[in-house]
């Protein structure tokens, strides 16, 4: 019989009352460790409701969550403190805790630094932060370069979701223990249904960040597409269409369906999936996103930019990998989709549970977690 460990999540991002969406995949991770262990997450966030700080727990069978909202602070050494004092009262609830999972380094990973040096808890860390791939990013305080690399450097195990952001973070002079750990899908949520329409529907899901998703690129596209048909439905999903009032003015999409759609839960995720003739991803930068996976998990072929590491989880089979910004040739790869649908659904579903099932991913720390408590 294995053994169950109890395992602390650090969570530099978590949904929560100020952002509910921030590091949902996180939340996804925990609760596929949660197959098989006991599990305590612990966030720390700043939010300007509150006046002092205020622990909220929520409590399910072997998964507890403690967020911390704290009052903000321009000062950085008062916003450490506040950080500092409500992680001590946390920490003081917890049961033994056999490892510590950090999900993005920082700022949580130098709690997790902590725990190894005082109380000799290994640690693990997860690192997801698609900022290590830009060429211009902000510039980093010294202390927090100075913080990443020792964690970095002291922890058992860093899991990328990709070589590639593996890459980018020793470029950036991270040098630690690398295994690549992709991103987890609910393969018993996500799964291929009959569509209940014939129209070609494109679907698009994310953060609608322009800089990030280049919506406006695919605003184009949509636009050059019904001048040569109008027989489609395309659906921004995840954020509203003011930010692109004026762009859309300036567009003629004829008799074409363009929706924009706000957050939706999973559930109504997995319907806009199943209803979808392909899903498009034209990010000028990436790691491993879920709603890729999640496409393939409900057999929905993707087209999307190489870029991050997306290839690296991307049969050729399952659809289209373009140049970030080639618009004229996501157009043309949307006539071909059109002309020639790609019917996978069994195999990319399989691929989706062999690959990012909860059952596959707990299995992959499990051996980690074990590994760092041996050593």
């Amino acid at each position: 019989m294995k053994r169950k460990l109890h395992i602390l999540f650090l969570c530099s991002w978590y949904p929560s009352e100020v952002s509910p969406t921030n590091g949902d995949f996180i939340q996804r991770h925990a609760e596929a460790v949660n197959i098989e262990h006991k599990v305590s997450v612990l966030h720390i966030i700043s939010n300007a409701n509150v006046t002092k700080t205020e622990i909220k727990v929520t409590e399910k069978t072997n998964f507890i969550t403690y967020i911390a909202y704290v009052k903000p602070s321009a000062f950085f050494f008062i916003k450490w403190v506040r950080f500092w004092f409500a992680y001590q009262k946390i920490i003081k609830e917890l049961e033994k805790v056999d490892v510590v999972h950090v999900n993005r380094l920082f700022p949580l990973g130098v709690f997790a630094l902590h725990l190894k040096l005082y109380k000799k808890i290994s640690y693990i860390i997860s690192e997801h932060w698609t900022g290590y791939h830009l060429t211009h990013k902000k510039p980093l305080s010294w202390f927090e370069k100075t913080a990443t690399k020792v964690i970095v450097k002291n922890a058992n195990f860093t899991c990328p979701v990709s070589n590639d952001l593996k890459s980018s973070m020793i470029k950036s002079g991270l040098h630690g223990n690398y295994i690549r750990v992709p991103n987890v899908v609910n393969t018993t949520l996500f799964t291929p249904r009959a569509k209940t329409t014939e129209k070609f529907t494109i679907t698009h899901i994310s953060s609608l960040l322009d800089e990030h998703k280049n919506i406006s690129g695919m605003l184009r596209v949509a636009s050059r597409l019904s001048q040569i048909r109008d027989d489609f439905t395309w659906n921004f999903i995840g954020g509203e269409q003011d930010q692109f009032k004026q762009l859309i003015s300036t567009l003629d999409f004829h008799n074409a369906q363009i929706n924009f759609v706000n957050h939706v839960n999973h559930q109504e995720i997995v319907d806009y999936l199943n209803e979808s003739s392909v899903f498009i991803l034209f990010s000028n930068y990436e790691n491993l996103p879920c709603v890729i996976l999640e496409a393939f998990s409900c057999g929905i072929p993707v087209i999307s930019t190489d870029v991050g590491g997306i290839k690296e989880y991307f049969p050729k089979e399952f659809g289209y990998l373009l140049k970030k910004g080639d618009e004229t040739r996501l157009l043309n790869l949307l006539q071909t989709i059109r002309q020639n649908p790609i019917n996978q659904s069994e195999k990319m579903h399989n691929y989706a549970v062999e690959n990012f099932s909860q059952e596959k991913i707990c299995a992959y720390f499990t051996k980690l977690y074990l590994d760092a408590l041996n050593k």
